[in-house]
Formats: C-alpha cells, sequence, structure tokens
C-alpha cells in the first residue's frame, strides 16, 4: 500500500472511529446515568418521532446489540470510505437520512434504535455498486461483502418480532437506489485493450480528417498555380479627349493637298 493508499485508508478509519466512539459514548452514559437514551429513537407516524432521524442510529438497546453493529460497521462503512471516497460522503449521508425518512412513514409502532439501518444500507450500496459497475476491483469487493454479509438478507423479513426488519429494509432499498444513480459516478470503469485500440482508431480517423480539410484542394491548385504562367497582359494607354478634339477639327494634310480650293467636284 503506498502512501496516498494509506493515507486514505486512515481517513476511512478514523470517520468510522468518530462514529462508532458516539455510539459507545451514549451506550455507556445510559448505562452509568439511566438517562433512558434509548427513548429517544424514532417512532413512526409520530411528529415527536422524527427525531428519531437523526438519534435512531447512536442508540443501542444492550451491550450485544452494539458490540455486533460496530463490527459489521466498521468493516463496510471503511470499505465505502476508502474504496468510494470520490462519492461515500454522499452516500452516507443518503443513507443516513433517507433511510429513517423511509421508515418513519412505514414502519411498525414503536421505537426503532440502532446502527443496522445504516449497515444494510452500506451492505446493499457495496454488493449492487460492485454488479452495476465495470470495475473488477470492486465486483471483487462486492463478492467480499456477499460472503461475509450474505447472511444478513434474511433479516429484512418479519423472522424476529423484536427485531426492526423494516429498518434493515428500508436501509437496503435507499443503498439500492444509490448504487444505481451513482453507478457512473466516483471510481471508473474498467478500460479493455480492444476499447482502448477502438479509441485509438478513432481519434487518428478524426485527426486525418481535420488535417485533409485544413489542406487546399488539388483541382483548385493545380489551376491556379498553372495559369500564371499562360496569362499575356497588354496595355492600352487611355486616349486624350483634347487629342480627340483636335482630330476631328484638322483635317489630315494629304486631304488638304488634294483639294486645296476647298470645293468639290461638280
Amino acid at each position: 500500500m503506498n502512501q496516498l493508499g494509506r493515507g486514505t485508508f486512515f481517513s476511512a478509519l478514523f470517520f468510522t472511529s468518530v462514529f462508532l466512539v458516539v455510539c459507545w459514548i451514549l451506550f455507556g452514559l445510559d448505562e452509568v446515568t439511566q438517562l433512558h437514551l434509548r427513548s429517544y429513537g424514532l417512532s413512526p407516524r409520530e411528529w415527536p418521532g422524527l427525531r428519531g432521524i437523526i438519534t435512531m442510529h447512536f442508540l443501542h438497546g444492550d451491550l450485544k446489540h452494539i458490540a455486533h453493529n460496530s463490527l459489521s460497521f466498521l468493516v463496510l462503512n471503511t470499505l465505502l470510505f476508502y474504496f468510494y471516497r470520490g462519492i461515500a460522503p454522499k452516500v452516507f449521508l443518503w443513507i443516513f437520512v433517507a433511510g429513517p425518512i423511509l421508515l418513519w412513514f412505514w414502519g411498525r409502532e414503536g421505537n426503532h434504535i440502532g446502527a443496522s439501518l445504516l449497515i444494510y444500507g452500506l451492505a446493499a450500496f457495496l454488493f449492487f455498486s460492485g454488479i452495476f459497475r465495470k470495475n473488477q476491483l470492486l465486483l471483487r469487493v462486492a463478492l467480499v461483502v456477499a460472503f461475509y454479509y450474505g447472511s444478513i438478507v434474511w433479516y429484512v423479513l418479519p423472522v424476529d418480532p423484536t427485531i426492526s426488519w423494516e429498518g434493515h429494509l428500508s436501509g437496503g432499498l435507499v443503498g439500492i437506489i444509490l448504487a444505481w444513480v451513482l453507478r457512473f459516478a466516483g471510481p471508473p470503469a474498467d478500460r479493455y485493450q480492444y476499447e482502448l485500440d477502438e479509441e485509438r482508431e478513432r481519434l487518428e480517423a478524426e485527426q486525418l480528417a481535420a488535417e485533409a480539410a485544413l489542406q487546399p484542394d488539388e483541382d483548385w491548385k493545380h489551376v491556379h498555380s498553372s495559369g500564371t504562367s499562360d496569362v499575356n497582359y497588354e496595355f492600352v494607354p487611355r486616349k486624350n479627349e483634347d487629342q480627340e478634339t483636335s482630330k476631328g477639327q484638322n483635317p489630315p494634310k494629304n486631304q488638304a493637298q488634294k483639294n486645296p480650293s476647298g470645293s468639290g467636284r461638280g
């Protein structure tokens, strides 16, 4: 891993760690002080429950709940910010906000808490984005996600009444939509050799056409280059008007000599 790769990895790990530190601080504070912070989750179709759009991700029910979510979030969010660093903040914020909003409209009545909505959104984005893009590296990331987290797909179904499967499904749907909408953003698709050859041939053809357009036509060039040696010019001076007038008044000398008397024949 080069220096740029290490910097990107530690940046992704730092953002993920900050989120998890906040979750654990709130969990420990609630356990010690009994402030009942868990009650500030998302309550569907209740106006006070809209605060859960922001708070639900940081609140957890027990130690097992937060420990399980922490490990999954650590892996998936680090993968997002490392491999999709150009669009990772946008993806994260959309899942963070749009997922709970969708849950608020159609979720069961109750108090929904936990970062699992984010986890399902991240997993869905990483998997389907790797499929939608023509990028072998991102496809490998998708396969890793499917291998390690493929079993979580069962929890988008109502298999356990104590689990917010609606939150899982809401996050997963947002992740799939983002993977499709942003399929042309972020990391570029792989370029195969035949695609590079076709592009090079196209550029060469365009360059030749541009050069041909700048060159003069051969027929025009031949006519104008050879015609200059065959043209003969003749200079005709312009007659003076005074000379024309005097010529009309004075007859030629030979006519005056032939008829000195000025009279004609009778």
